[in-house]
């Protein structure tokens, strides 16, 4: 028995009997996290629909266990998956309560009747995502991030093995996306679910996320874990990024250089410069930055929004042909901005340029943004 808990084999999907991705072979273990990342209209919503069977497959094969997906009749399929939806649920006169109460239909009788075991496993479901202190108020009452738990307690409150969310992120503020996500997290380790979700948010997709698929094309893009699908080059093709970058090393998303000759050089190290760097980059003043060792984090942050970056290697002195090339931008450029280098036994070099920028008076130091 393989030890990826849900799986798919072959798997085709579209819509009206047209396919729209095919050969999808994924899969997702016990206490995972599989996230689907990828552009609007991909087709991540149309995986995560054909999965749950609210979309008839095309081809192909999805597991659950041992068990074919599409000969489990619907109740011990309810016993087995629970799905979160990114659209919006207005029920009528119902309490949070309640909403979280419908997860118990798979285990109730014709009549729906709840015994007092199903009230402690409704009383536990909610205390899991800390919403128990909103059971009595109306669910159409709440903030989106209430209503996120409250749907992820209801989810809960079936005890499945196989957790699916479409977008639980969409309507969410920074705060709640992060509260639920870490939940999320959490969860998926103290219960053993296999999950599989899917994000905009990529910076939050690689830190969440045990294995991600690219979906793009006709076909998955990238199946992997983290470590081998976030890179750069990936995810500007994934996106078709053509005007900023994704960083890898920190998860975020940088808006592009802006373009010309370097007007000013910015003198950094350390972290000092970074501050700098935005400012110019929202004023579209185009700069370089120097000398920075690969290692800097300034040397992070330049590289992917300055005009020029001055580089050399970490963990020895600078390199002359790097103080030289900094002299000729010191020469080139109208502000030379001491941003608050510390001159050391490595750096010693970056004291001529400074020099040279007092001696020809363009020499400004300080961080302040009121210097440019």
């Amino acid at each position: 028995m393989s030890d990826l808990f849900f799986r798919t084999k072959g798997l085709t999907v579209g819509y009206n009997g047209k396919p729209l991705i095919h050969d999808i072979d994924i899969g997702v273990a016990e206490g995972e996290i599989l996230t689907l990342i990828g552009p609007n209209g991909s087709g991540k919503s149309t995986i995560l629909k054909s999965i749950t069977r609210q979309l008839k497959i095309l081809g192909g094969t999805v597991y659950i266990g041992e068990h074919d997906l599409h000969t489990m009749n619907l109740k011990e399929l309810a016993k087995q998956m629970s799905v979160v939806l990114t659209e919006r649920m207005k029920p009528e006169l119902m309490s949070c309560r309640d909403i979280v109460a419908t997860g118990r239909h798979p285990y109730t009788g014709n009549l729906g009747l709840l015994s007092p075991e199903d009230e402690a496993i409704v009383n536990e479901s909610m205390e899991s995502v800390h919403v128990l202190d909103l059971q009595n108020r109306d669910f159409n009452a709440i903030s989106d991030g209430q209503r996120q738990r409250v749907l992820l307690a209801r989810a809960l409150c079936q005890q499945p093995r196989v957790l699916i969310l479409d977008e639980p992120t969409s309507f969410l503020d920074i705060r709640h996306k992060l509260e639920l996500l870490t939940l999320l997290r959490k969860l998926t380790k103290e219960r053993k679910l296999a999950v599989i979700m899917s994000l905009h948010e990529i910076d939050l997709a690689q830190k969440v996320s045990d294995k991600v698929i690219c979906v793009k094309g006709d076909v998955i893009a990238r199946y992997g874990t983290p470590a081998t699908v976030f890179h750069e080059d990936t995810i500007r093709e994934l996106y078709e990024i053509d005007n900023g970058t994704y960083d890898p090393v920190f998860g975020s998303i940088e808006l592009g250089k802006p373009e010309g000759k370097p007007e000013i050089l910015v003198l950094s190290g350390g972290n000092n410069g970074v501050s700098v760097y935005r400012h110019l980059q929202k004023k579209n003043i185009p700069f370089a930055a120097a000398v920075l060792t690969t290692n800097d984090m300034d040397y992070a942050v330049a590289r992917h929004i300055a005009t020029e970056v001055v580089s050399t290697p970490p963990y020895e002195a600078f390199s002359e042909q790097a103080i030289e090339r900094a002299l000729e931008l010191v020469h080139s450029c109208r502000i030379v901005l001491d941003a608050g280098v510390v001159i050391g036994t490595a750096n010693q070099g970056v004291a001529k340029i400074i020099e040279e920028a007092d001696r020809l008076g363009k020499l400004k130091k300080g961080r302040t943004h009121e210097l440019l």
